[in-house]
């Protein structure tokens, strides 16, 4: 039995120093252990304030973007609105045209003043249409010179200068098309 009480009394004694050192070592090591905790409490504060710093910068980009797009949503907007209004000015001109087509060319079938409306409306919708701006110019000017093709056909023949019962330049540009 003393070699039990002996094995028991060594496996206490080893557990006791075990302690004891571990004990010395945690008094050794105290100041350290509280230089350590000091250091992650001021990181985690620093870490915490640097957190808010960027939350407080991210929230002012993220206002300065909504107010940016909606002064570009807004632009966007009345811009198409004046698109829009152009564009109903230049439907109301082509009519015009129509009306004049008609009103110089009395004699001329209805059908053909609306195949040359329908042609100049044609050229607006590809002007219109058009994404590079080099196309759209071209297309204008095609407007353009159309237009101008058949005010010019009415007028000469208001004036009588031509002889033809039929806008004959405005018909040719329909036909080069």
């Amino acid at each position: 039995m003393t070699t039990f009480k002996n094995l028991i009394f060594n496996w206490l004694k080893l557990f006791h120093s075990v302690k004891d050192e571990n004990l010395q070592w945690k008094t050794t090591n105290q100041d350290q252990q509280i230089k350590l905790k000091q250091v992650r409490v001021l990181a985690e504060k620093n870490l915490e304030a640097e957190l808010k710093k960027k939350s407080v910068q991210l929230a002012h980009e993220i206002t300065l973007l909504r107010t940016k797009n909606d002064t570009e949503l807004s632009m966007f907007k009345t811009r198409c609105k004046q698109d829009i209004k152009d564009y109903k000015q230049y439907l109301a001109s082509l009519d015009q045209l129509k009306r004049s087509i008609q009103a110089s060319y009395t004699h001329l079938p209805e059908a053909v003043a609306f195949t040359i409306h329908h042609h100049a409306k044609h050229l607006l919708n590809q002007m219109w249409e058009a994404k590079d701006f080099e196309q759209k110019m071209r297309h204008e000017m095609q407007l353009i010179q159309f237009m101008t093709t058949v005010h010019e056909d009415a007028r000469l023949n208001l004036e009588g200068a031509t002889t033809g019962k039929l806008p004959e330049r405005t018909l040719s540009l329909i036909r080069n098309k």
